[in-house]
């Protein structure tokens, strides 16, 4: 059914939308709603197999939650290990403070999972600024951790998608030439908002020494993690078709070394809320009637960044390694990127509102973040001038539609039946 054109799923999930932007103190119960008002209406009015559905949708669903309840323990043993306490005797004691530790978030992401850095991104500011952080500097370290995972094929979800499918690494390379202006321009900018709201601690306090343990349980976390996505993409990428692998990694990791330091299980109960809410999102997502995107251009691309904000970009990047045609450097970029203009956009932003519940205001994230949607079309149009609009083939069509992860793929019940095997 569809009301003026429009898909009713769709009108359901704008509401949903709408009502995660206005009541920001309830959005998990709003999320929840949505993804079960939508459920009920397709399971009520159309073929929908929710079980079909789930057994698509469940390793995704599987990794999101490992992950961002996993990296919240991470990120209270990187509080707890006390490098971030030092950090004032080696940054600068003003604004350019800030912007290097932005630049630091953006670093660590080219190689560890966007939520990590994120994450440990907020633990560093939540230190150096006493815990008095702007909502634009949070906006502007989600989007560091974006960014920096743009151009590599393990710095985040939708470029891994893109390497299992066949993309060239150096073609996701390219998101770089737009990722790093678009730093320096929401990053120097949102570096000057946090020094002028909050000054950046300017020395160490006394008595703080490096907890050993603590941090080489932070490497052995993250190692783990990176271990597992790089092994299994050049050996056996059809397991991570159907199996949670990395959320599990990290979750051995921390259930082995345990023994060592005991984590903080006390913030699971709020981590996990975040998580659910994530979850629902997607799950909302994943069940709108969307069976192709509009023909790939560099127009259309810069477009699915903003879409990005308020839609998952793991089943947008789904859909356009299977449409192709695209720069693929163009795409990590947007979608890659795009989603840190709200702060539901990306799994990054939701993982560091588990740490600071203020930014859970989609009016106040644009509001103080307005730099990184200006950040995110600069660096888009640096790259289109630098480069210009090249689209590559996939170096296997078959393996692209092959290794698109099955759980990302919700159209899957519009396919037809000689489509590839889940």
């Amino acid at each position: 059914m569809s009301i003026a054109g429009i898909p009713v799923e769709f009108l359901f999930f704008a509401l949903t939308l709408l009502g995660v932007a206005l009541f920001h103190h309830y959005t998990l119960y709003v999320a929840l709603t949505g993804m079960v008002v939508i459920a009920a209406y397709k399971l009520g009015f159309t073929d929908f197999s929710l079980v079909h559905h789930l057994a698509h949708e469940w390793v995704t669903l599987a990794n999101l939650l490992g992950l961002l309840l996993g990296f919240a323990i991470l990120s209270d043993h990187f509080e707890r290990s006390e490098v971030p306490a030092l950090l004032p005797r080696y940054l600068p004691d003003d604004w350019k403070g800030g912007f290097v530790m932005l630049v630091l978030v953006f670093v660590l992401s080219s190689f560890l999972d966007n939520i990590a850095a994120a994450m440990i991104g907020g633990t560093m500011a939540a230190v150096l600024y006493q815990r008095r952080v702007h909502i634009g500097f949070l906006a502007a370290i989600v989007a560091a951790s974006n960014a920096g995972g743009a151009g590599s094929v393990v710095g985040d979800t939708t470029t891994t998608m893109m390497w299992i499918a066949g993309v060239n690494p150096l073609q996701v390379l390219d998101a770089y030439i737009a990722a790093v202006p678009a730093l320096l321009i929401f990053g120097i900018l949102a570096a000057r908002q946090q020094h002028a709201y909050q000054p950046i601690m300017k020395d160490s306090p006394t008595g703080v020494h490096v907890h050993k343990a603590r941090l080489a349980i932070v490497a052995i976390i993250l190692v783990s993690a990176i271990a597992a996505n790089v092994w299994f993409n050049l050996h056996s990428p059809a397991v991570l078709d159907s199996f949670p692998v990395i959320g599990t990694a990290v979750w051995v990791a921390i259930l082995v070394t345990a023994f060592w330091r005991k984590p903080t299980w006390s913030l699971l109960p709020e981590a996990t809320r975040g998580s659910v809410f994530l979850l629902s999102l997607v799950m909302c997502a994943s069940m709108m009637p969307v069976e192709k995107l509009p023909l790939a251009s560099w127009q259309s691309t810069l477009g699915l960044g903003f879409v990005s904000a308020v839609f998952d970009n793991i089943p947008l990047t789904a859909l356009a390694i299977r449409q192709g045609g695209y720069d693929w450097g163009f795409l990590a970029y947007a979608v890659g990127f795009g989603g840190s203009m709200i702060w539901f956009g990306s799994s990054a932003g939701v993982a560091l509102s588990n740490l600071y519940p203020e930014a859970r205001s989609v009016g106040a994230w644009i509001k103080g973040g307005w730099h990184v949607a200006v950040g995110y079309v600069v660096g888009f149009f640096i790259l289109l001038a630098v480069l210009g609009w090249h689209p590559e083939p996939l170096r296997n069509k078959k393996a692209a539609l092959d290794a698109t992860p099955v759980a990302t793929i919700f159209i899957a019940d519009q396919l037809a039946p000689t489509g590839p095997a889940a």
